[in-house]
């Protein structure tokens, strides 16, 4: 049995539930790391055992296999314990990821070898407060959005930056994204796409109604605090997780986490500026099949 040089020795492999063979592939995965001397095992993303294994905190990596949802879910689950996080695509899009599904043996050997780097990408702590009671807390790798509900109506968004007077909002919603999420709803919202390492917030605002229609984006450090003026449906939603209703006055602030998810990366750091082109230009998600 050959030891393990790579500074990972137990590594979790998360297996989106939904992809199919993505279950077999992280179980081959296991075995390639498992014939190396490394401690290796694998299950769907959502599975209790995979869960309690990796917050019992005796690993040192975990590799995700599905596509940019699986891995803000494996963020969410990691970043508290300082996890890595290694993605192969098996999934539509992959913007997060750095190589498919079957690139994953020329990826991890690489891994091994120590030819690799972290990448560092900062979530934001989001809170929904009702008057002064705390509703709920989130860690947020891409965006928070407050928005109108299944009724067609506007909604009244009152923003506050460092708890000073921004504008209010007359909008179908408000997105506060991460940089992370400046390549996902917020860019479908007209906002700009933001470099990865950067830690601000941005705020992009959904159909505006005779408000301001620009995207802005915040100093590194600032928060935001968006408050709620409704007579009909309202509500919040997490990295694309079920929405949650929200009441007239209520208030959802976003500022910088204390927590960082961190990417395990292997091409140079000049990747992401030169994959944003086949990234927009070349989505399976919008080639017709013939």
């Amino acid at each position: 049995m050959v030891s393990p040089a790579s500074p990972f020795q137990t590594v979790a492999i998360a297996a989106h539930p939904e992809i199919p063979q993505a279950h077999e592939e992280a179980g081959q995965i296991a075995d390639f790391l498992t014939e190396r001397g490394f401690d290796a095992f694998y299950g769907f993303l959502y599975d209790e055992d995979l869960h309690a294994r990796v917050t019992a905190g005796k690993v040192d990596l975990m590799i995700a296999l599905g596509g940019d949802g699986t891995m803000l879910r494996a963020g969410h689950l990691c970043a508290p314990l300082d996890i890595p996080i290694f993605g192969i695509n098996m999934g539509k899009f992959g913007f997060l990821m750095e190589f498919r599904h079957d690139e994953w043996k020329t990826a991890i050997e690489k891994l091994l070898a120590g030819d690799s780097w972290l990448e560092n990408r900062m979530l934001l702590c989001t809170e929904q407060w009702r008057r002064d009671e705390l509703m709920g807390r989130w860690e947020v790798l891409n965006e928070v959005v407050v928005s109108r509900g299944e009724i067609v109506r506007p909604v009244y968004l009152d923003a506050s930056v460092d708890g000073r007077f921004l504008t209010t909002y007359v909008a179908d919603g408000l997105i506060a994204a991460t940089s992370t999420g400046s390549t996902a709803y917020a860019l479908a919202a007209g906002g700009p796409i933001l470099p990865p390492e950067l830690r601000n917030i941005l705020l992009v605002p959904v159909a505006p109604h005779l408000s301001i229609d620009r995207a802005i984006v915040l100093a590194e450090g600032s928060s935001v605090s968006i408050t709620v003026h409704t007579d009909h449906q309202a509500v919040i939603s997490i990295d694309g997780q079920t929405p949650i209703h929200l009441e007239d006055g209520d208030r959802v602030e976003a500022r910088a986490s204390d927590y960082t998810v961190q990417f395990v990366r292997i091409q140079d750091p000049g990747y992401f500026y030169r994959n944003l082109t086949p990234h927009m230009y070349n989505n399976p998600a919008t080639k017709k099949v013939p």
